[in-house]
């Protein structure tokens, strides 16, 4: 099968089913992985900051390759017992992505207003802020600033990378016997890094020291492919003509945030929304205040929460509208060299 049809098919698996919560996903492993490790490093490093460094390093590497290598066998499998790697395959690849997921997690947090006490509970599954006294308004912002920072973690840094694999192993010169990491490896590798940082990547006690391996690589990793959401984004909205004034925008409000990216990707569709998204936001270790982004906007509402998600849905039918024609031109480039040298 074709890359750029494994690519399609993942991404409507992911928007018509998402992840099912009796399914086992790829994620949780990675994750009893990291506390098993986490817990061998803490006991060999105490409080010592660099064995805590060192060990952190190496989690970061044991997690991150593991999960590329599990990867490149099941596109190993695929080639060689397509019956039953095909699927594995798919399945795999649709896991790597959470697009429809994100979306029906945050409407139901709408569906649920203005009812306040449900909305906070469906808001408490997507967010890590204090939700138990918030009110309408905030819990909009909540929903917005989640929909907009989410769609680059969860949807477009893995796309970007399983499309990056796809490349890679169309024009990959390995010889027929070592095939080069694909989709697969390569968007497995990036949510182990983010499942690091998401786990490890906090600046408080040993996690000040041991997750700081894993959370400066999910930064690298999600750098490119946030700031071509950025670029990309008035393209979506039916604005080229706004692509680099937009983009400035983004890049300078976002550089104020302790992230080098989050910021940048809630700015981005901030501006495409026409919506003004930060500011306090109490967490269990206290308050930390956010910049605030697109300034000149309105406060979020509803529509502007659904305008968000519809922002994200024409992008990425953007992206395969660009990738898929070039993964299929670059596959027909490949057929002719093999059969170039068959000859």
């Amino acid at each position: 099968m074709s890359p750029a049809l494994l690519v399609l098919l993942a991404c409507g698996l992911d928007r018509l089913v998402g992840d099912p919560l009796w399914w086992p996903h790829p994620v949780q492993a990675m994750g009893w992985t990291i506390a098993g490790l986490r817990r061998a490093v803490e006991a060999w490093a105490g409080d010592a900051p660099g064995r805590l460094r060192l060990g952190g390093t190496l989690l970061t590497l044991l997690v991150v390759a593991g999960s590329g290598l599990t990867g490149w066998g099941i596109e190993a499998l695929a080639r060689h017992t397509p019956l039953l790697g095909t699927p594995l395959l798919v399945l795999g690849l649709a896991s790597a992505l959470a697009g429809g997921s994100l979306e029906r997690a945050v409407r139901a947090v709408l569906e649920a207003l203005p009812d306040l006490p449900p909305a906070r509970a469906r808001l408490a599954l997507i967010v890590g802020r204090q939700v138990s006294q918030l009110p309408e308004a905030e819990i909009l912002r909540a929903a917005a600033e989640t929909a907009a920072e989410n769609a680059v973690d969860g949807l477009f840094a893995p796309l970007f990378w399983m499309l990056a694999g796809a490349v890679l192993l169309q024009l990959g010169p390995a010889p027929p016997s070592l095939h080069l990491p694909g989709p697969l490896a390569l968007a497995w590798s990036f949510k182990a890094a983010s499942t690091l940082d998401s786990m490890l990547g906090y600046r408080h006690g040993r996690l000040r020291w041991l997750g700081t391996a894993g959370a400066r690589l999910d930064d690298l990793l999600t750098w490119l492919p946030t700031r071509l959401v950025a670029l990309s984004l008035p393209l979506a909205s039916g604005r080229p003509r706004q692509t680099l004034r937009w983009l400035r925008a983004a890049l300078r409000d976002g550089a104020p945030d302790p992230s080098p990216n989050a910021g940048v990707s809630e700015a981005a569709f901030a501006h495409a929304a026409g919506v003004r998204l930060g500011g306090s936001n109490t967490y269990a270790d206290g308050v930390r205040t956010k910049p605030i982004l697109a300034a000149a906007g309105r406060p979020p509402d509803a529509k502007a929460v659904e305008r968000i998600l519809a922002l994200g849905d024409r992008l990425e039918l953007l992206w395969l509208l660009v990738a898929v024609p070039t993964l299929w031109t670059f596959s027909a480039v490949g057929a002719v060299r093999a059969a170039g040298a068959l000859q």
